[in-house]
């Protein structure tokens, strides 16, 4: 590739450090962008924005290119927030990473790169593309351990067209080895975890400022009350710590798992055991579709899918696709399939797209 302007989003870690530092070398020229998306409650106790603005600029001072900073906080309120408060309201558990990728880091991002001027925008996201037949693909990382595919599959072809994953070849050991090898600063930093508007606060605590929290029964299927929740926007399917139930004498002695919200009855019913046969769900109905090549992919085939982020690809095939919706069946049940989360279906390392679970 011959000399471009790339504007790459700089978090402060060192996956995006080692990305810009990759483009450096390769000749490029490099202009760092530091992304503000939350302003409520942005504390030091909770939130690590301003460290990691600090690193960003030690990492940009170091490789030497330049670095903004850009608040977006306005955007992500509009766009991804406010969809969360929302889908936890009608009972669903949310991915707002997936809506923080395609509205903001994507979208305003990607806008804002080009008023400056670039060729491509760039993120140390773990993943792949290439072109194949005129038409952009999305790949897994060569870390499967690291993948962030699942995160990127609202991503259309303009989008990929116009952006590079520089560090999505590399294993994480070897980022690290990179950065460290050229002193970048950051190079043992931890890796950033949970939901980035959120950060280490406790969950539970921050979601009641914004929603209001409705205590009713634990239940099991035939009804027998076990105890008292607080507030259905709490649990998600699966769930096993924070119940407050024990076992009982009557009972097997079994840990409790979420089963079902009741948003009608304001009821948690819960069963015993990981593995009781009503956790498992043969298919699945998405809606909010969105393919990465702009076209359905073929109903029947054999294609595999997660439902979650940290899980193995399964087996599955898509039975039935309507205007905005599909029904997914997989060769094996899948345990604690969650409405709200997404469903993203790969055809081998290829990242077609998915959508959003409603059943």
């Amino acid at each position: 590739m011959k000399k471009q302007r790339i504007v790459i989003g700089m978090s402060g870690g060192v996956d995006s450090s080692v990305a810009a530092l990759l483009l450096k070398k390769q000749g490029h020229e490099v202009v760092g962008l530091f992304m503000k998306n939350w302003e409520d409650d942005d504390t030091d106790e909770y939130c690590s924005s301003r460290e990691d603005l600090i690193d960003a600029a030690s990492v940009s001072d170091i490789i030497g290119f330049h670095l903004e900073a850009v608040n977006f906080s306005a955007e992500y309120k509009e766009k991804v927030f406010s969809k969360f408060l929302t889908e936890y309201q009608i009972g669903r558990t949310p991915n707002p990473d997936v809506l923080c990728n395609a509205e903001i880091k994507f979208k305003a991002f990607l806008d804002h790169a080009i008023k400056l001027g670039a060729d491509y925008i760039a993120t140390g996201h773990y993943a792949q593309t290439r072109k194949l037949n005129g038409m952009y693909q999305l790949l897994k990382a060569e870390d499967g351990t690291k993948d962030q595919s699942y995160f990127l599959y609202r991503l259309n072809q303009k989008q990929l067209n116009s952006t590079l994953f520089p560090i999505g070849h590399l294993y994480k050991r070897e980022v690290r080895k990179i950065a460290q090898e050229h002193k970048l600063p950051n190079f043992s930093k931890k890796d950033s975890t949970g939901i980035c508007f959120v950060g280490e606060r406790p969950f539970r605590k921050f979601l009641s400022r914004y929603l209001p929290h409705k205590p009713g029964e634990i239940q099991t299927q035939d009804g027998r009350i076990l105890g008292e929740h607080i507030g259905l926007m709490y649990y998600t399917i699966g769930q096993r710590q924070g119940l407050g139930i024990g076992g009982s004498k009557k009972s097997s002695g079994k840990p409790w798992f979420v089963l079902e919200k009741n948003m009608q009855t304001n009821t948690l019913i819960v069963v015993q055991g990981h593995d009781h046969p009503k956790l498992f769900q043969p298919t699945l109905t998405a809606t909010d579709l969105s393919w990465i090549s702009g076209k359905d992919p073929h109903c029947d085939w054999v294609y595999s899918a997660k439902t979650r982020y940290r899980q193995p690809d399964a087996p599955c095939s898509i039975v039935r696709i309507k205007k905005n919706e599909c029904k997914i069946e997989f060769a094996q049940p899948q345990w604690a399939v969650t409405p709200g989360q997404s469903v993203v279906v790969y055809e081998s390392k290829v990242c077609l797209g998915g959508g959003v679970i409603t059943g």
